[in-house]
């Protein structure tokens, strides 16, 4: 007896006029948003200033979307340049087809220029980043369920998600929902990160490296049960092999990185502190100068006041015998 399943959508775009709605789209979208408000939230509280993460999110959002696009293409090449495939097709990232290992890599070039016109270490950001992207990718994996893909094998469980669309070689029925499984997953990193980054004070990319790892080792068992079409290598899917050998680096790192530079960085962006300490210093020298001149001129003030009368006295005499003598030198001449 068929108890529950999780249903896909009839139709994965919605016509506003003649402007698409893409349910895919507005995945990314969303999970963009989502990864720039928390990594500047992270930013500041490391002591960065606000705005950082979105001004450097410019450059490695466009560079990730295109190195995600580039991964998806290249190892799927024939879904593209094969015979009876449009090469066009290539470009139309809203159909889906993004590769996060791509995103990753490209999108840390365009953070990486970022980073260095604001003259900012690129692993201080990335470890302030990087439970954003876990959540991004979380909630990015559900435009996959408005396309109908990235399903799993057959099952009856009753949270198989039911595909209906038959278009290239999708065969409805009942399937393990992999895109929610890694939806999950990946919340669960975020959380993971964002635990032991208070716990242990992570630094000098180590937050990442950690987000990196984690992400792998649920990556490498969630891709075994896709049954789409993939290249393999000796028996495992080619996303299985990339998940395996960056896991094997991030742990590297992040051992390596444990032992060489321990702690946390103490200041991540330039300046951010010695500008407002300037400010306040500069504020308090005036105000001490002003005070220095305001009690000068009392001090003056005070000591006329304080004059000995015996010396005004003499003071007056002499200026009255002086005057006098002038009158007499007058009157000889």
């Amino acid at each position: 007896m068929e108890l529950a399943y999780i249903p896909s959508p009839s139709r994965g775009v919605i016509h506003l006029g003649p402007i698409p709605l893409r349910g895919y789209a507005f995945c990314i979208i969303i999970g963009v948003f989502v990864a720039v408000w928390l990594g500047n939230k992270r930013w500041l509280a490391r002591g960065g200033r606000a705005g950082t993460v979105a001004d450097i999110s410019v450059w490695a959002v466009p560079f990730g979307l295109v190195g995600g696009r580039l991964y998806h293409v290249i190892t799927d090449y024939e879904l593209y340049f094969s015979e009876g495939r449009d090469w066009v097709d290539a470009f139309k990232i809203w159909e889906g087809g993004l590769g996060i290992w791509g995103a990753i890599a490209l999108g840390a070039v365009g953070a990486w220029i970022g980073c260095r016109r604001r003259g900012i270490p690129l692993p201080a950001y990335a470890d302030a980043i990087a439970p954003g992207i876990a959540l991004a990718q979380a909630i990015g994996r559900w435009g996959n369920w408005f396309n109908q893909e990235l399903y799993g094998k057959e099952t009856d469980l009753p949270w198989a998600v039911r595909i209906t669309s038959s278009l290239d070689g999708r065969v409805p029925g009942d399937y393990h929902p992999t895109f929610l499984y890694e939806s999950l997953w990946c919340v669960g990193v975020a959380l993971l990160v964002i635990w032991a980054d208070r716990r242990f004070q992570l630094g000098h990319g180590r937050a990442f490296a950690l987000y990196v790892a984690a992400y792998c080792a649920g990556r490498f068992w969630i891709e075994y049960l896709r049954v789409d079409d993939a290249h393999h290598i000796l028996g495992l899917r080619l996303n299985n092999w990339t998940a395996l050998i960056v896991f094997v680096l991030a742990v590297v790192y992040l051992v390596i990185s444990a032992k060489k530079r321990p702690g946390r960085e103490t200041v991540v962006e330039p300046d951010t502190d010695g500008s407002a300490t300037d400010g306040a210093e500069a504020e308090a020298d005036a105000e001490g100068d002003k005070s220095a001149e305001d009690a000068k001129d009392e001090d003056g003030k005070g000591k006329a006041e304080d004059k000995d009368p015996a010396e005004s006295e003499s003071d007056s005499t002499s200026q009255s015998a002086s005057a006098s003598a002038s009158e007499s030198a007058g009157k000889k001449s």
